[in-house]
């Protein structure tokens, strides 16, 4: 259904890319901000597609007669409905095989990436992000506070426990809505 160079949108997420590889079910795509993100074809939806409409002006003027009903849906969608972005930092998550990797060279790249989606998100405007980062020894979760407090205009704590339980920190982005 996809093909490299397709231009994709991502469904859950203001997302849009470019196809660089398809495997099976699995889809790398480039963002316009340069990050290489995989998704599952079905997360995707073609960009092209979407845009062309085809008309058929008998079809249009027999759906103007039909009788609709008068009432109009006055429900406006709360910001706050679209759950925030998750990224799960733990490493066997971040790439296919950690076994030639020392502690070391993990939580450096797991910091790289966290830092990597808050960057990502302050650029986009993104209000609020939850970090999943585990319970364990608490070596990950006291690196990302430490990163986190670096930052200006951030606030986190942990995340919902119902949800996550103790495992995950939510981060919000104090910014000015132009």
């Amino acid at each position: 259904m996809l093909n490299k160079g397709d231009k994709v949108s991502v469904l859950d997420d203001a997302i849009d890319g470019v196809v660089v590889e398809v495997k099976g079910t699995e889809v790398t795509i480039e963002t316009t901000d340069g990050f290489n993100l995989t998704f599952k074809s079905n997360e995707l939806i073609k960009i092209e597609s979407a845009m062309k409409f085809n008309f058929n002006k008998s079809q249009v003027i027999s759906e103007k007669e039909v009788a609709k009903p008068n009432y109009s849906n006055k429900e406006k969608k709360n910001k706050k409905e679209i759950p925030p972005p998750e990224f799960d930092l733990h490493i066997e998550k971040l790439v296919r095989s950690y076994k030639g990797m020392n502690n070391f060279d993990i939580l450096t790249l797991q910091m790289e990436t966290a830092k990597r989606h808050i960057e990502f998100a302050i650029r986009n405007r993104i209000p609020k992000i939850v970090f999943i980062h585990g319970v364990g020894e608490g070596v990950l979760k006291s690196d990302l506070d430490f990163l986190l407090g670096r930052y200006d205009n951030i606030i986190f704590q942990d995340a919902n426990y119902q949800k996550y339980g103790l495992g995950a920190t939510e981060v919000y982005f104090k910014q000015n809505v132009k």
